[in-house]
């Protein structure tokens, strides 16, 4: 297995003081990462990346805010930006040349997080239109595997997962429609979190499934993790769908934990059954009751994303410009938007009712555990696995996280250690709203970080 060094972690937020103003500091931390990234060589992370000028510019302002007294909880850190999500001074593309154009301001979350101190690095390359989980499918190359380059980095937000896994960004944002988020988060041992769907607004934001995306964060802690997800929370009144957090359970934690059992796992990659296995017995180790939960609606509920009539929404979104530019798009992309075209309007109604079904069963699962416990996906195939089977790994992938969103429930991946080398992860699944009870379930289970 071809193996290289992943970056060690960068250092977020640096200090200020007299000795130390913030011109310096600013100056050593920029040029610090862009010799990480100018050492690593992988172009294909990236789709566009600010002048380092630029960066250290806005880093010494940010910090010199803070230490004049402004309340920027961000300030220093340095983030990367799906592609899909809107930079001023930066292309949008969605991974597609002929899609391209330039914003006229920011995504309303990359605002708010510039507002708190953050400083964009450069945008990220993604699975085009945000149409997969595997990060191949661009024509700005495919993205590797940020520790063993002949596997995947999961997608869609590749370029994402790898640039905080490579060190080049403290945290970075992708979207998340059926794992996208959670998925390059486990492949490369980092924290996903993906909040409740609009609880975090989509302004600026090229959709995918517009009923069905979220904005998500990818950090090495999950404490920045969490505080860049909350930093662009709120109610925007450019997103219809944005909605404040709504009401949730009484605080404290009952301190009881779902999991699925073997027989409903299906095929997981070599280990990580038992790898599985270990991160329940955390749990159980860490004072919690573990209880086996029947997850067939949830599996089912997820089976309707692509292979229902909900995916009859990326025609929507991008079907248009699909059809009139097809020899610009990637071909696997091309057919599922095609095919997603030709879905009959009444299934969608028949869809809604089974939906609804599973979405009861899962509040009674939610009234009985704090989360579930699922693995977050099934295997981490290598290129060459991917490009025999593109459709078939890709769909095997989405197991575990397609239903989320459909389901309205809230999920934080998390690392759940390594398996022949390389990180395995796990995700905490909670009810709708109950973002903020996931981050203490993590962490009461030793999942948390330092």
């Amino acid at each position: 297995m071809t193996t290289t060094t992943t970056a060690a972690p960068a250092p977020t937020g640096p200090a200020t003081n007299g000795a130390e103003p913030a011109e310096r500091a600013a100056h050593e931390l920029v040029a610090q990462r862009y010799r990480l990234i100018e050492e690593a060589d992988r172009p294909e992370v990236w789709i566009g990346l600010r002048p380092e000028a630029d960066v250290a510019a806005d880093v010494a302002r940010a910090l010199a805010a803070r230490a004049a007294g402004g309340h920027l909880p961000l300030a220093g850190t340095l983030f990367a930006v799906k592609n899909n999500i809107d930079v001023a001074g930066l292309p949008t593309t969605a991974a597609c040349p002929a899609f391209a154009y330039e914003p006229a301001a920011d995504a309303t979350v990359v605002r708010r997080l510039k507002d708190a101190g953050a400083v964009v690095l450069g945008s990220t390359n993604l699975d085009q239109f945000a149409t997969g989980l595997v990060g191949t499918r661009s024509p700005y190359g495919a993205v590797r595997h940020a520790e063993d380059p002949a596997r995947i980095s999961g997608g869609s937000s590749s370029g994402s997962g790898v640039a905080v896994a490579l060190g080049f960004a403290d945290f970075a944002l992708g979207t998340d429609t059926a794992g996208s988020g959670r998925v390059p988060a486990a492949l490369h041992g980092l924290y996903g979190v993906k909040p409740t769907k609009g609880v975090v607004p989509a302004t600026g934001v090229v959709p995918a499934c517009r009923n069905q995306d979220v904005v998500t964060t990818m950090a090495r802690e999950l404490r920045l993790a969490r505080l860049a997800a909350d930093v662009m929370s709120g109610v925007d009144d450019g997103d219809a769908r944005s909605r404040a957090c709504g009401p949730r359970r009484a605080a404290g934690l009952d301190r009881v934990i779902g999991y699925a059992v073997p027989e409903q796992l299906g095929e997981l990659a070599p280990g990580w059954t038992e790898a599985y296995a270990a991160a329940v017995r955390q749990f159980r180790n860490r004072g919690f009751r573990t209880e086996p939960v029947d997850v067939e609606p949830f599996l089912a509920a997820a089976a309707l994303l692509y292979d229902g009539a909900f995916v009859a929404e990326r025609w929507t979104a991008v079907g248009a410009f699909v059809e009139a530019h097809p020899d610009e798009v990637d071909p696997t992309v091309g057919r599922i938007i095609a095919a997603a075209g030709r879905i009959p309007a009444h299934r969608v109604f028949a869809d809604q009712e089974f939906l609804d079904g599973c979405a009861r069963t899962a509040r009674q699962v939610f009234g009985a555990v704090d989360a579930l416990v699922l693995p977050t996906t099934t295997f981490h195939p290598t290129l060459a696995e991917l490009e025999a089977d593109p459709v078939g790994a890709n769909s095997r992938m989405g197991r575990f996280t397609n239903f989320a969103n459909l389901l309205d429930l809230a999920a934080l991946a998390v690392p759940a250690g390594r398996v022949d080398g390389l990180p395995f992860g796990v995700q905490l699944v909670g009810d709708t709203f109950e973002d903020a009870r996931l981050v203490d379930v993590a962490r009461e289970g030793g999942f948390g970080g330092c």
